[in-house]
């Protein structure tokens, strides 16, 4: 879907809410992928990010109403994802977090010789590469909630610092301060432990059958390659800040295709909802 002006979303938008569902149905159809990656990168799972992608896009079609084109809708729906994703406490990371020590410890140290093999006949490069783009989605979860959404709007979406902390709650200035540790705290994890961007040694490959058994990978399920990722995805500001110099370190930063599951999901609410929960939400 070709990405939408602002200006065409508000027109949609004003259409949305006096009942009209095909506008309703594009507005919600041009963030959905923003909600997603967001989602997918706060949670680290696909199954997670779709749960909690639904939760939100419910949010922004029975909250559409509020909108009154006093910011971008981009992010009026940053707002309502991140407020929505930082407390999010049903994910598998909730229950098992993860710290760049044991993260770190368990890439350089798990025993993965004795493992048997279990890759069910999928070719072992197409799960290492399976492996290395869900190990860095991952990584993020080593950072808590704040700071990752602080990662993620600057470094994924590249946001300005005065959105990004109206977003966030806090000052410009405490943002570009936090954002700048944390790049260069996932930096320095790369540069020790990942072979693919930074100066580590890559044990994606050898690693497989490991990830396997403790069910971090599955083969019958390769959600990160299936989701082919895209060029382009809303931005929060078309330009990024020159917080430090290190950004290259994050080209593993890129966005993913929704899933099918999620897609349905939205186009049956729509068929199926009243359109009085946007007009008299």
């Amino acid at each position: 879907m070709k990405q939408k002006t602002n200006e065409e979303l508000l027109a949609l938008i004003e259409k949305a809410v006096a009942g009209d569902k095909k506008s309703l149905e594009t507005v919600i159809l041009s963030v959905q992928d923003l909600v997603f990656n967001l989602s997918l990168r706060m949670l680290g799972t696909f199954p997670d990010a779709e749960d909690a992608a639904q939760d939100i896009l419910l949010k922004i079609i029975t909250h559409l109403s509020s909108f009154k084109g006093d910011s971008v809708f981009s992010t009026w729906v940053f707002r309502i994802a991140m407020n929505h994703l930082k407390n999010y406490q049903k994910h598998m990371f909730a229950k098992f977090p993860l710290s760049f020590e044991f993260y770190g410890d368990d890439i350089k140290n798990a025993k993965i010789d004795d493992v048997p093999d279990l890759t069910q006949n999928v070719e072992a490069s197409i799960l290492a590469e399976e492996l290395k783009l869900s190990c860095t989605n991952v990584m993020l979860q080593c950072l808590d909630a704040e700071s990752r959404c602080i990662f993620i709007l600057g470094t994924m979406f590249k946001a300005d610092s005065r959105i990004a902390g109206d977003i966030l709650g806090i000052t410009p200035e405490a943002y570009r301060q936090r954002l700048s540790r944390i790049r260069s705290k996932m930096a320095d994890f790369l540069k020790e432990y990942c072979g693919e961007y930074g100066n580590g040694t890559c044990r994606c490959a050898d690693r497989v059958n490991y990830a396997i058994q403790n069910h971090r990978l599955n083969p019958a399920q390769l959600d990160f390659s299936s989701a082919i990722p895209k060029s382009t995805i809303m931005e929060v500001k078309e330009a990024m800040e020159n917080i430090d110099d290190i950004s290259q370190e994050f080209a593993f930063c890129k966005t993913f295709e929704s899933p099918a599951g999620l897609k349905e999901f939205i186009r049956t609410f729509l068929d199926g909802a009243s359109c009085s929960v946007v007009t008299n939400a």
